[in-house]
Order: structure tokens, then C-alpha cells, then sequence
């Protein structure tokens, strides 16, 4: 077996609900027929997830969404699975919409995304696909937030099912997973302790909620910053200090983006902040943190001072590290959220491929919700997986609940 197959064996131990409904649809083929173009990070978990699509009946090609978070010895691997790939990790920006393109190639009728950058090819350069494309899925908060935008402009051909907005996504995946992955990958990266430092989180959603309780677990002195004022209320009554951008970035010393918006550190930031100032994105897409505003105030940069970390010198001679080239850095210096966290979002996607297989011509174009049976179906089978109970409602309660007639 080699380190491919290790890796997927590996992961797989950790997605015991996944597993399961991979050998569902090996015996009810939910997905017979169907052609899947896939947008995704190509690791481990992808991978067995690719494996139970594939084992409904599908035909699947995959291409990455970041290209420094593939996996090269998992994209090998998955040819085992007769799942081709399209994917090479830290490939330039061309290549890597060369390989969405060569994805899309397949003329999918569902496609599986995650960040918005296949649909947006679709919408843009592949539109002869488009009357082939039933239905979607994306993954993400950000695409999320650029799928909303194409719906509201009537842009949107087909309907895609939210799966970023489940209540287990949410909770679990951005918070858990992000909070853990993010934290795992700066200080694989720099070597840092964070117990005693300022680390300065860019929003609060969940995903930032989850990257900013890791850190003050870990010791750290956590200030948040935010443009919403009531998920800026919320952090200052957990504790947290709330202030902009510009205060933080002068006493700081890691700065977190998860915002999925752009120029969230820009110039006037990177000119006050410290020496030896660590900078990360836990976002999405690379414009969070203003990297050509980084080129133009460095007078030296050097490059791979450690792992994923880059070395910008300034002309006062501060140094700022950047993480990750301004990519996400839990998939490029990690390896992204632990197996057992993507079980949850996998399985939710994987029982939403097969609903939209089902519902085929009856959703309308635009943004939908995962069904709500689905969500709890997914928490129900994890619990069961780690050997849990929980109690049920009594006919009497179920009455109460339902009844309007009761008084206090």
C-alpha cells in the first residue's frame, strides 16, 4: 500500500458515517448514471468521499480548490477508485483553472464546489455545459456568499444546495475544525507558542469563533475584530478584547483572516505592525491579507525561511512572516480539519448529491438549504458511530409542544 492509500485507509477510520453510506450507495446506486464535476480541497477526506459518490454510480472528475492543498500522493491514489483527476499541488494560477476547465470537461450534470470558482467558470467561460448542469452543491461560506450575490443579479442557472449552511457544518466544521486546523497549521509553520501572545482574529462568524477560543485555550491574549456589531458584542461578553484593524495591528502578534472579504490587512496596517509580526489566512481566497501591498513595503523577502513561511523585510528593518503565501493556511502548512470533523460535512454532502439526484428538474435556479432531514440524519448516525444516546420527546411531551392550549 503506498502513502496515498495509507493516508485515504487512514482518514477513513475516522468517518465511520461516511463509510456507511458509502456502502449504501454501493447497494442502492442513487447516483447510476450521473456525470460529477467536483472543485475540491484533494485530500485525504475528499478522497473517501469521492470513493461513496463513486460507489453510488457515479462518474466523477475532481480538480483542486486551492492549489497548495492537493495531496499529490491521495490524487494518485484515487485512480484506484476510476476517478480522474485533475490536480497537482502548488501548480501556478493557470494551471489550476486549466484543471477546473479539464473537470468540467466531463459535461457534469451535478457539480460539487467549494468556493464558487467552478460555477463561476461555468457562468462565464462554459456556458454550452450549462443546460446540462442539474444542480450543485458548495461547501463553503464564501462561495456561499458569491452564489447569493449571482442569485440576486438573476445570474444563476441551476439550483445549489448550501451545504456550508448546515447546522453541523457550521458548528462543527468551521468551528471546531477551522478553530483546530488553523491553529495546527501557524505553528507547524513558525514553531511559535501562543501562550502569552496577542493573536488578533479578523471576524467573528463561526469559523472565527472557533480559531479565536483554540487560541485562548492555548494561552493567548485574543482581540477580535469585526464590521457586525452584534457578532462584535457577542465577542466582547465571551471576553475577548474588540477593537478595528488599525489599533490591533499595532499590538499584535498573530494576525488570523477569517472574514472571506478582501484587504482585511492592507498597507496602513502592515506599516505599524511589530517585528517578527506573523500573518495567516483562515478565510478562503488569497486576498484577505493585501499581498501586494506586503511585495511593495518589503525591500527582501525571503522565501521558505520556515516551512510555508515567507520573510518580508521591511525597510526599518522589521520583519513580517507571512503564512502560506496568503492561502489558507490549514490546508497548506496542515492538513486541514481532522478526519472525524469532514465525516460530518461529507456525509451531509453526499445524502444532498443523492437528494439532488432525486429532485432532479423540480428545484428552481438558486440558493437552497440542505433538507433539515438530512442535518439531523447526519448528527443521529455520528452519535451513534461513537457510541452515544440521547433521549426522545414522550407522547405527553410531544403534545405540549404542539398544543397551544396549555398555560403556564
Amino acid at each position: 500500500m503506498d502513502l496515498g492509500e495509507r493516508r485515504i485507509s487512514w482518514a477513513a477510520r475516522a468517518m465511520p458515517v461516511l463509510t456507511a453510506i458509502g456502502v449504501r450507495f454501493d447497494e442502492d446506486k442513487p447516483l447510476e448514471g450521473l456525470r460529477i464535476a467536483a472543485c475540491l480541497h484533494v485530500t485525504a477526506e475528499t478522497a473517501v468521499l469521492m470513493g461513496a459518490l463513486r460507489a453510488g454510480g457515479a462518474e466523477i472528475a475532481l480538480a483542486a480548490s486551492n492549489p497548495l492543498s492537493t495531496q499529490d500522493d491521495v490524487a494518485e491514489a484515487l485512480g484506484a477508485y476510476d476517478i480522474s483527476v485533475f490536480a497537482r499541488a502548488g501548480v501556478d494560477r493557470g494551471t489550476y483553472y486549466r484543471h477546473i476547465h479539464e473537470a468540467l470537461d466531463i459535461s457534469p450534470d451535478i457539480v460539487l464546489d467549494d468556493g464558487c470558482d467552478l460555477v463561476n467558470i461555468l457562468h462565464t467561460e462554459r456556458t454550452d455545459l450549462l443546460s446540462q448542469v442539474s444542480a450543485g452543491t458548495e461547501a463553503t461560506t464564501t462561495g456561499v456568499i458569491r452564489l447569493r450575490q449571482m442569485t440576486s443579479e438573476g445570474a444563476l442557472r441551476f439550483p445549489v444546495v448550501a451545504v456550508n449552511d448546515t447546522r453541523t457544518k457550521r458548528m462543527f466544521d468551521n468551528r471546531y475544525g477551522t478553530g483546530q486546523s488553523t491553529l495546527d497549521g501557524i505553528m507547524r509553520a513558525t514553531n511559535t507558542m501562543l501562550a502569552g501572545k496577542t493573536v488578533v482574529v479578523a471576524g467573528f462568524g463561526y469559523c472565527g469563533r472557533g480559531v479565536a477560543e483554540r487560541a485562548k485555550g492555548l494561552g493567548a491574549r485574543v482581540v477580535v475584530t469585526e464590521i457586525d456589531p452584534v457578532k462584535a458584542l457577542d465577542a466582547a461578553l465571551q471576553g475577548y478584547a474588540v477593537m478595528g484593524m488599525g489599533p490591533a495591528a499595532e499590538i499584535g502578534d498573530v494576525f488570523i483572516t477569517v472574514t472571506g472579504n478582501r484587504d482585511v490587512i492592507r498597507g496602513e496596517h502592515l506599516a505599524v505592525m511589530k517585528d517578527g509580526a506573523i500573518l495567516a489566512n483562515a478565510g478562503h481566497f488569497d486576498v484577505e491579507i493585501d499581498v501586494r501591498a506586503l511585495d511593495d513595503l518589503g525591500v527582501e523577502v525571503h522565501r521558505g525561511v520556515r516551512p510555508s513561511t515567507d520573510e518580508y523585510v521591511l525597510a526599518d528593518g522589521r520583519r513580517l512572516l507571512l503564512l502560506a503565501e496568503g492561502r489558507l493556511v490549514n490546508l497548506t502548512a496542515a492538513e486541514g480539519h481532522p478526519a472525524a470533523v469532514m465525516d460530518l460535512s461529507f456525509s451531509a454532502q453526499a445524502l444532498a448529491v443523492a437528494w439532488l439526484a432525486r429532485e432532479r428538474g423540480t428545484l428552481v435556479p438558486g440558493v437552497h438549504d440542505v433538507p433539515g432531514e438530512i442535518d439531523v440524519e447526519v448528527a443521529r448516525l455520528k452519535l451513534a458511530a461513537n457510541g452515544m444516546e440521547i433521549d426522545t420527546l414522550t407522547a405527553d411531551q410531544e403534545e405540549y409542544l404542539h398544543s397551544w392550549r396549555y398555560g403556564s
